[in-house]
Order: structure tokens, then C-alpha cells, then sequence
């Protein structure tokens, strides 16, 4: 087990041109998995997360010169990921020329033959009723919940206001809990 690298080691690494490979290893080992999950939770299928992270790990490595301590590290990150989930599926839904409903409807089925995701009944059932959220209420619930971030860094992530995020949060709570007792 390797001890937690501070990110301003990470940075300041990434700053010599020496040292930047290894301060780009250090980056994926500490976020990586972090990232695939957040972008997994949104687009569901395995190998489209993976496509997924391999391009937001590109753009951070391309864009970490520029980046500005004026935010956290990981909130700037999840904001890439976000944004790459965002164009994916609406690539997605044109593509296919459907609503962004049926997206989640055919999302929904790639989860229930996924074999990568191999959850109990309960974390099914969660997962489906994700699916019938709004991506903005889908986003801020996986943010709260699964990554258990605080609102202020979603803020930081979606450059939405803290109380429209707790909106949105208790939204996404009552329709979840609206799914899993009708379905049964």
C-alpha cells in the first residue's frame, strides 16, 4: 500500500519536466478508480467508462500545465469527467435520434446484462431508479451519495448554487424512494 501523495507533491512534480511522468502516475493512482466509478454511474456500460476515463485522463494531462490552484485538484477533475459524461450521452441520444428518456431506458437494459456489474438485488433496483432521473438530479445524487462529496466542491464541479444542489439532492432522494416502493 503506498502512501497518500498530497496533491501540491502532486503538482509540484508535474511542474518539472523530470518529474512529470512520475507526478502523472501519482494522479492516476490516487483518482483513477474515483473517476471510473463517477463516469460508470453515469453511462453504465464498462468498456464506454473506460473509452470514457482514457479521455479524461488525456485532457487532464493536456490541461494540468494551465490548471490554477484556485480549486481542488480532484473537484477540477471531476468537472472533466463530468463534462466528457455529459457530451457522451448526448452524442448518444443524437446518434441514435432519441429522447434522452430512452437513453436511460437502454442504458438500464445494458445494466441488467452487464456482467461487470454484478451488484445485489438492492443496488440493481438502485441503479435502475438512478436511471429515471434528470442527468443534472442522476449527477448531484451519485456526487453526494456514492463519492460523498460536499456540496460546495458539486458546486465547484457542476457551477450550479449550493441550494439548488440540495434541491436537486432531495429531488433525486424522493424519486428514488418513489421507484424502489412502487416496483416491488
Amino acid at each position: 500500500m503506498s502512501l497518500q501523495v498530497s496533491d501540491t507533491e502532486i503538482l509540484e512534480k508535474f511542474q518539472n519536466e523530470r518529474t512529470r511522468n512520475e507526478a502523472f502516475n501519482l494522479l492516476l493512482k490516487k483518482y483513477q478508480q474515483k473517476i471510473y466509478w463517477h463516469v460508470r454511474r453515469m453511462v453504465v456500460n464498462h468498456d464506454d467508462a473506460d473509452d470514457l476515463v482514457q479521455d479524461v485522463f488525456v485532457k487532464v494531462w493536456k490541461n494540468l500545465p494551465g490548471f490554477r490552484n484556485d480549486a481542488q485538484l480532484y473537484t477540477w477533475m471531476y468537472r472533466i469527467a463530468t463534462n466528457e459524461c455529459i457530451t457522451f450521452l448526448n452524442k448518444k441520444k443524437q446518434k441514435n435520434n432519441i429522447p434522452l428518456d430512452d437513453v436511460s431506458y437502454e442504458l438500464a437494459e445494458s445494466l441488467a446484462d452487464s456482467t461487470y456489474f454484478n451488484g445485489d438485488k438492492v443496488q440493481m433496483k438502485l441503479q435502475q431508479a438512478l436511471l429515471t432521473l434528470p442527468e443534472k438530479q442522476r449527477l448531484v445524487f451519485n456526487m453526494k451519495y456514492f463519492d460523498d462529496m460536499k456540496y460546495e466542491e458539486i458546486s465547484e464541479v457542476l457551477g450550479t448554487s449550493v441550494g439548488a444542489l440540495k434541491a436537486s439532492f432531495h429531488l433525486a432522494v424522493k424519486k428514488i424512494e418513489h421507484y424502489l416502493t412502487s416496483k416491488d
